[in-house]
């Protein structure tokens, strides 16, 4: 900080005459009889004719503001407004000094200006502590926005709160989600960037990188391009002003970080002249931000005021006037904040009356610091109560902040090539209160490249060249030797990974340079060849890990994936004949048969002398009936007779009591024999290994995968027992040499495996520790957010599916899955059997019955056969004897 001591020191000197203080001269009118004046600085930088004509604009603006007041006869204790001007470059205490000359020596009793926000800061602060107001037209610094910290500060221009939230509306229009935000470094520059991160942070926007442009060496902080091309986004915010974008834009030039690449939006419009006609590709797509006047945006203004200042300033210096469609909108701003002061002196000075000071008493010594401005608080609040409409549309403060509080107007422009080079064309519009629309002249945009499709904002692949590592895998990537006409042997790549590469590669635009890992890598060992740069990507069936995550990153998910437990097929279980018989012994079939007889010879016994069903049989008929009612209640399926004793009921208890055991232990019996018959593993699932059911040794783990992961974690908790093993082959090969029982393999490849290549491997139990493969990228990669779209776009597509369809629907093993589950005929032919051979005897017993019958019926049929054949036999005899009787018609015409 410079203390007071020290400024008075240095605008003394100033004052004796070593620092020149500019006056308005040239046609206008003079200016220095009235004692109510109006200071109006304004920026004049050397040798930059662009900002000089806005300059320019701005100082005609500013005098024709206060030479309107004098025609409309606007007196201030009877004396008209009249106006000093001095032009700043950029120095604060350079801008300070000559404030503070012109107030020591005119009786300035506001500011208009300055045009630069470092400027601002210090001007405001001295402004306050004179006590006159200090109203801005081009200052957009958001610190500046406080009304507590700076009282007497006040802009028509929109700050750049207004500016930051108009751009977050812009990247939700084109989707756009992040930024290189590219910054000078003053209060204009740090006050931007920050103002644009904190509502970019708000709208869930981010700001991937500031980088500075030092205006004093007049060079970026640090290198460009390793900025920009490592940056994953592709949309670059340039927020300097014009004097020094043309600088910035001539090094992203020189290292191509233009179009098409990159979409870069300036603070401001630049001429575009003073670039090369050869550069003009690169230039096109360019956009600008920039505030503008209500018109634009077809919001009403104060055309008459408008017309009377154009006026007077084609009156006095019409050399200057570019027409009325050309005027710099800064001037448009600094009018109205001239203006604004002019009614706000007016106001205040028509209501002192009868006071020992005039409207425009200063108090104090002639010397800037120490002088006081009298009715500082009424001009003050006169401003904050200012409402009218000007000529850039409604001015409208308050007592909260510096900013105008409504008429935020902005256009987007967009370099576009027309018949006579490149032009800024507005193309968008934005209103506080509409948000962004299409411009009313205009709806074409042409993007970076000449593009007439919107970018993405993201680092694209489109044109990159990829290290692609793929790892032997079947059927993710199959590798088949192939010997050409000539004799030499080229490897081939199929399956799902290399399709999934070329779908990849046509729709992005990338070039594919794939890689095949050695056949002993392992998948631990392509993630940390990705980690060394090795390989730009790798894709595969690797599942995406916590372990994994914390050396890569991963890409959306390209498959499903969960781990199955492989095992060698048991031999098929011998079913035998009688194998329906087994859920009991032979003892207790034995047992059962003899209780039956038991039973039933008891029923004879008590039921024969009183029960109707049992008279006028043999013993014999007797017997079997006795047994047939014990046999039908032990079965549970009763007889078509009643015992009518109590002893015989009290039997019959005793036989339904021993039906409901046995049918109970029977079935339940039968059953789990069937379901062991069935489950010819010797485990179930995985909690059997959990369970210690087969001995870790036995259980084989390929190392470096996310199998051993999930053993290691929730198995064996850290204690490496198993059986390792180092490829897909070896752990088929131990399988079936019966060196492990089991091992862990992911699904997808082990159904694929299991049903098309080794068919005496099984699948046992559920699926478990589910996940997904992802391609392996490096961590912060460019290109991950393009890749993870078009996956997306690829699932959403359904050629994810179809791909998978393709390569896993496949089945050349015969299908184990009925006979899995459906009873086939072998395991109850033996009930069958026995059932014909009951049915035989049936029929046998039936015939016995019936003997009588049958013969009778058999004799009769003899009978009445014979006498057909004799019957028949006596007719033919006489049909023969007529024959003979006949004469010949040749012996009749004879005779």
């Amino acid at each position: 900080m410079i203390s007071s001591s020290n400024f008075r020191c240095l605008l003394l000197y100033f004052i004796s005459g070593q620092l020149n203080l500019y006056y308005i001269r040239a046609a206008w009118p003079s200016s220095n009889s009235s004692k109510i004046q109006l200071l109006g600085l304004f920026d004049n930088v050397f040798n930059r004719s662009a900002s000089s004509e806005s300059s320019v604009h701005i100082r005609a603006m500013f005098k024709s503001a206060v030479l309107l007041s004098q025609q409309y006869n606007i007196k201030i204790e009877e004396q008209f407004i009249e106006w000093q001007s001095a032009e700043t470059t950029g120095n604060v205490i350079d801008a300070l000094s000559k404030t503070c000359q012109a107030l020591s020596y005119s009786n300035i009793v506001g500011i208009i200006g300055p045009a630069l926000s470092r400027e601002a800061h210090l001007v405001a602060d001295f402004g306050r502590t004179i006590g006159i107001p200090v109203i801005s037209y081009s200052v957009t610094d958001p610190d500046l926005s406080n009304r507590n910290v700076h009282r007497n500060f006040y802009r028509t221009v929109p700050s750049d709160n207004s500016a930051a939230l108009a751009i977050a509306k812009l990247f939700f229009r084109f989707n756009w989600t992040s930024c290189i935000l590219i910054h000078q470094n003053d209060a204009f520059g740090t006050g931007g960037a920050k103002i644009i991160n904190e509502v970019f942070i708000n709208n869930n926007l981010i700001v991937e990188q500031l980088i500075i442009f030092d205006i004093l060496t007049l060079r970026i902080r640090g290198d460009l391009k390793s900025y920009l091309i490592n940056s994953p986004t592709r949309i670059v915010i340039l927020w300097a002003q014009s004097i020094y974008i043309n600088s910035i834009l001539e090094n992203a030039i020189q290292y191509d970080l233009l179009g098409p690449q990159f979409t870069w939006i300036l603070s401001s419009s630049i001429s575009l002249k003073n670039f090369n006609s050869t550069l003009y590709e690169q230039l096109i797509g360019l956009f600008s931000i920039e505030p503008v006047t209500a018109s634009i945006v077809n919001v009403p203004i104060n055309t008459t005021l408008l017309n009377a200042a154009y006026q007077i300033w084609q009156q006095y210096e019409p050399e200057t006037f570019p027409g009325s469609t050309n005027v710099n909108f800064y001037a448009l701003f600094a009018f109205d904040a001239t203006w604004a002061l002019i009614k706000a002196l007016e106001t205040v000075c028509s209501t002192i009356k009868n006071n020992s000071y005039s409207c425009s008493s200063f108090i104090g010594s002639s010397f800037c610091f120490h002088r006081r401005f009298v009715h500082s608080d009424l001009l003050l609040n006169a401003l904050c109560r200012a409402d009218f409409l000007g000529v850039s549309g409604p001015i409208k403060f308050n007592f909260n902040v510096t900013d105008r509080t409504i008429g935020s107007y902005y256009y987007l422009q967009n370099v576009q090539p027309s018949s006579n080079g490149l032009n800024f064309v507005p193309v968008l519009e934005y209103s506080d209160t509409t948000d962004w629309k299409t411009f009313k002249q205009t709806n074409v945009f042409i993007w970076p490249g000449n593009s007439l499709e919107p970018p993405t904002g993201r680092a694209i692949l489109k044109g990159v060249t990829l290290r692609i590592g793929v790892i032997e895998s079947i059927p993710f990537t199959i590798v088949t030797n192939i010997i050409d006409e000539f004799g030499q042997s080229t490897t081939k790549l199929t399956g799902y990974v290399p399709d999934l590469i070329a779908i990849l590669a046509d729709k992005i635009g990338f070039t594919p340079n794939i890689q095949l890992a050695p056949s002993n890598q392992t998948y631990s060992g392509l993630i940390q060849a990705v980690v060394n740069g090795y390989y730009d990507i790798v894709i595969g069936d690797i599942t995406i890990t916590a372990t994994r995550r914390k050396l890569v990153a991963f890409s959306n998910a390209i498959f499903d994936n969960s781990l199955r437990i492989l095992m060698r097929k048991t031999p098929d279980v011998t079913v035998e004949l009688l194998s329906f018989l087994k859920p009991f012994s032979r003892n207790l079939w034995l047992l059962v048969l003899g209780a039956c007889i038991y039973a039933g010879l008891l029923i004879c016994v008590i039921e024969r002398k009183d029960n109707r069903i049992f008279q006028n049989r043999s013993i014999f008929s007797q017997i079997t009936l006795s047994i047939w009612y014990s046999f039908g209640n032990i079965v549970g399926y009763g007889v078509d007779f009643h015992v009518n004793t109590a002893a015989g009921r009290l039997l019959t208890t005793g036989l339904y009591m021993l039906s409901l055991i046995l049918l109970a232990t029977y079935t339940a019996n039968l059953a789990s024999d069937l379901t062991l018959s069935k489950s010819k593993d010797i485990i179930s699932g995985i909690n059997d290994i959990k369970n210690g059911k087969i001995p870790f040794n036995r259980i084989g783990i390929r190392t470096g995968t996310a199998g051993e992961d999930y053993y290691l974690r929730e198995i064996s908790v850290g204690n490496r027992g198993y059986y390792p093993l180092k490829s897909l082959k070896e752990m088929y090969d131990s399988l079936l040499a019966g060196t492990i029982d089991a091992s862990f393999m992911d699904i997808a490849a082990a159904e694929y495996i299991t049903n098309n290549i080794y068919c005496n491997l099984t699948l046992t139990g559920d699926d478990f520790d589910k996940g997904d493969y992802g391609i392996v990228t490096p961590k912060e990669w460019l290109y991950s957010k393009d890749l993870d779209v078009n996956i997306l776009l690829l699932r959403e597509s359904g050629q994810l599916d179809a791909l998978r369809q393709k390569w896993f629907q496949k089945r050349n093993c015969p299908s184990l899955d009925e006979t899995s589950i459906a009873m086939q005929i072998d395991s109850m032919g033996g009930l069958f059997l026995i059932f014909t051979l009951i049915s035989f005897l049936s029929l046998l017993l039936f015939i016995w019955s019936k003997r009588f019958i049958i013969k009778n019926n058999l004799f009769n049929l003899l009978r009445r056969k014979k006498f057909i054949l004799t019957k028949k036999k006596k007719k033919k005899m006489i049909k023969h004897s007529r024959r003979k009787s006949i004469i010949p018609s040749s012996t009749v015409v004879q005779f």
